[in-house]
């Protein structure tokens, strides 16, 4: 990934101009009446959710993450991880994005990659006001139609 500056949380530190009129970031992130921080985990649930919207996208995550995420939503108060599969490097005005993903059978993996990538930075740019400089896709796995028996069988079950 392409490194923004890195930190924990997002602030945007621009200043108005020598007008005094204030910049499109002053608008958005930080202004005269504060600063807003936005967390890791609020742009890698924002870019999951997204990427989950792009049709032909079967499920986010590699095998072993999908496999955490399937017992961690049996549990009784379990919840959907929206960010398996997705990992972010947030700087102060940008933020970059890795996606592994399981691809649907059938569906042009070039066309899903830029759909997904479409999305998420849509998504994230709209919600975040943060610049999203890359989207890595990994396409994982392809899902059949098969692997649902299979996997019905394989699932553990949690009592």
């Amino acid at each position: 990934m392409t490194e923004p500056t890195p930190t924990n949380n997002t602030t945007t530190k621009s200043r108005p101009s020598s007008s005094g009129a204030l910049s499109v970031r002053e608008e958005g992130l930080q202004s005269s009446q504060g600063t807003t921080s936005i967390a890791d985990t609020v742009v890698s649930k924002i870019a999951g959710i997204a990427a989950k919207d792009v049709s032909g996208v079967h499920t986010l995550g590699g095998g072993a993450a999908r496999v955490v995420g399937a017992l961690r939503e049996r549990i009784p108060g379990g919840r959907v991880n929206h960010s398996q599969g997705v990992s972010v490097e947030v700087g102060e005005t940008q933020a970059a994005v890795d996606i592994e993903l399981i691809a649907e059978y059938g569906v042009a993996i070039a066309d899903l990659a830029v759909g997904v990538r479409r999305n998420v930075i849509t998504s994230v740019e709209r919600m975040t006001g943060l610049e999203v400089t890359e989207v890595n896709i990994t396409v994982a796995d392809i899902h059949l139609e098969s692997d649902d028996d299979d996997d019905a069988d394989r699932t553990p079950r949690v009592r």
